[in-house]
């Protein structure tokens, strides 16, 4: 087994979780995660631990059990702190603001691009260009990122495009004049 799938995940007292089959499901204060388990992957609750290992010591599941665990360890920690993502618009007119529970996007095109915030997610814009998606599911909430900034990544020569606040975009040089 790997170094991280060997490794105990302790339960906190506001987390119920409970295994049945190949579910693993949890419950906080902030809502309640379920998740599909690989077949070959067992889950041991002694108290207030949580231990991941293999149901026949069998070598082609070895290398879901460090993955198992962070997946598990993610929806504790995700229902009791939330993740979030925070997304910049950088463009002249590039802007969003939220309407009726779908995000509104201008990005430069000819029309507006309406997005639907999916069950879960919570999105606030702050400064018309300043993004932020929260919720409980660390999955979802990098899958929702990554779709709004599909809408338009951000190009390498004056940058314009949405991009994560922590990224860091290589700018190009433009076209050199005559001689």
């Amino acid at each position: 087994m790997s170094r991280i799938g060997k490794k105990a995940i302790e339960i906190p007292k506001s987390v119920s979780v409970n295994v049945t089959d190949n579910l693993f499901t949890c419950a906080g204060p902030l809502g309640k995660l379920t998740k599909t388990l690989p077949e070959g992957i067992t889950i041991k609750i002694d108290g207030s631990t949580l231990s991941v290992g293999l149901k026949d010591a069998d070598p082609d599941f070895e290398k879901y059990t460090g993955l198992t665990r962070t997946i598990i360890a993610n929806s504790i920690n995700g229902v009791i702190k939330g993740f979030s993502k925070d997304l910049e618009i950088i463009g002249v007119g590039y802007r969003a603001e939220i309407k009726n529970k779908n995000l509104s996007l201008n990005l430069g095109y000819s029309h507006t691009i309406n997005f639907v915030i999916p069950e879960g997610i919570s999105i606030s814009v702050e400064k018309n260009t300043l993004l932020k998606i929260s919720g409980f599911d660390k999955e979802l909430v990098g899958f929702v990122a990554s779709r709004i900034r599909s809408l338009r990544k951000p190009e390498p020569y004056k940058g314009k495009g949405i991009k994560y606040s922590s990224e860091v975009i290589k700018r190009k040089v433009g076209k050199a004049s005559g001689k």
